[in-house]
């Protein structure tokens, strides 16, 4: 079990003061965006070096009407993020307790079991926060300096609202460095195990905690997962290429598919991806490879699989990486036609933002053209929704997945 760390609370400040826009810059946040740039800000009435990051302040609009209570940070890019639009409501351990109240509503909604993203972020009015449950652990992860400031706060309101055995902070994403943060993990309170324990339609899994992917699990994907068992031919031939622990293959095999192979360039994922099957009766193949080389090296085998899942790291992170990431996705996705049956089930996934769904088709389909072969998408799915998206914040949309199906004809 791990033990908590002993950390002194920080401090948001007491007494907000003022962040002034400049003239127009309203209007977006007034739609209900809640990002501030640093160019919309009006650096002559307040210089954003005057604040520390962190800091609570009142933004307002250049004539002076009060626009939101927000966090900011004056060395990033997004300077500030509002948390609340109430004047009289400031942020403080009420505000946070009446936000995770209102998201476990949702999420208690979806299903009974304590397994799902309880909080994510901007969707649920807590920007710059993340938290996952694992039945009585709560992984959290900050990405924000004002997010960070009220650490303590959040974990006070977390212990109020469903007090379980521990929450763990898993600080280790590279958007803190955008935020001059430090990458970090620490126990907030409680014990967790080093091991997490997920169940997910009926399914037992394990996954490990400090030094497994996000806070542990893919929660984003679940109902896409759940999507796939209708589209399973009797005894399918599974490819599960970035597989991480077997999520994708197991909910495969348990759905009837009559085998299954994990791809994934960590052994230690993959090692868990078998315990995974064997947890639920069941066993898979695995290789351990980068995912560009596993297809290739399948492809030189002769394999040919009649299910081809990719669910690849996101390889568009910012907006320069674009081109390069676009060439990317269409050569997975060419390498995976490759080894399909002359009819087979192909499904395409992406995790980047910046990769539009309608770019994710066009890579699709230009794989196809190249491989001569003919694609129909049959289904398109998006994050589970227990990652709701906010409809004036896009950035909130980044699942795609397609299940297409694939035929030796040529389009």
């Amino acid at each position: 079990m791990l033990q908590p760390e002993l950390t002194e609370p920080l401090s948001a400040g007491d007494g907000a003061r003022t962040l002034t826009l400049r003239r127009g810059e309203e209007r977006r946040l007034a739609a209900g965006h809640l990002w501030v740039f640093s160019n919309e800000i009006d650096t002559e009435r307040t210089p954003l070096g005057e604040f520390a990051a962190g800091e609570l302040v009142e933004l307002r609009t250049h004539r002076g009407a009060f626009v939101g209570h927000a966090y900011v940070n004056p060395h990033a890019l997004i300077c500030a993020r509002i948390l609340s639009h109430e004047e009289a409501q400031p942020v403080d351990r009420a505000l946070i307790v009446r936000r995770l109240r209102a998201a476990l509503a949702l999420r208690e909604r979806l299903g009974p079991a304590p397994y799902y993203r309880w909080v994510f972020g901007e969707s649920d009015l807590l920007p710059g926060l993340v938290l996952d449950r694992y039945g009585e652990v709560i992984v959290g992860q900050i990405a924000t300096a004002g997010m960070e400031a009220l650490r303590e706060e959040v974990a006070a309101a977390v212990r109020e609202v469903v007090n379980p055995a521990g929450l763990f902070w898993k600080n280790d994403t590279a958007a803190r460095d955008l935020e001059q943060l430090p990458q970090q993990a620490q126990l907030a309170f409680g014990t967790v195990p080093q091991e997490l324990t997920v169940v997910e339609a009926g399914l037992a899994f394990a996954a490990p905690l400090a030094h497994g992917q996000k806070t542990g699990w893919f929660y984003d994907q679940s109902a896409n997962r759940a999507r796939l068992a209708r589209y399973l031919p009797p005894g399918a031939r599974v490819l599960d290429v970035c597989s991480y622990v077997g999520a994708w293959a197991v909910s495969a095999l348990r759905a009837g598919a009559g085998s299954a192979c994990c791809v994934d360039s960590s052994q230690a994922a993959l090692e868990y991806a078998a315990a995974n099957a064997a947890r639920n009766g069941l066993a898979l193949e695995t290789l351990r490879e980068d995912a560009f080389d596993a297809l290739k090296i399948l492809a030189g085998q002769g394999r040919r699989f009649d299910v081809v899942i990719l669910d690849p790291p996101a390889f568009i992170k910012r907006k320069k990486d674009i081109p390069q990431g676009q060439a990317a996705y269409r050569k997975l996705n060419q390498m995976a036609l490759a080894l399909l049956a002359r009819e087979g089930i192909l499904v395409s996934c992406s995790c980047s933002y910046h990769l539009a769904a309608e770019e994710l088709v066009s890579a699709i389909q230009s794989a196809a053209r190249h491989s001569g072969r003919f694609v129909q998408i049959l289904e398109a799915g998006g994050q589970s929704p227990d990652h709701p998206v906010h409809p004036a914040i896009p950035e909130t949309r980044y699942l795609k997945a397609f299940f297409c199906r694939v035929s030796g004809e040529v389009g």
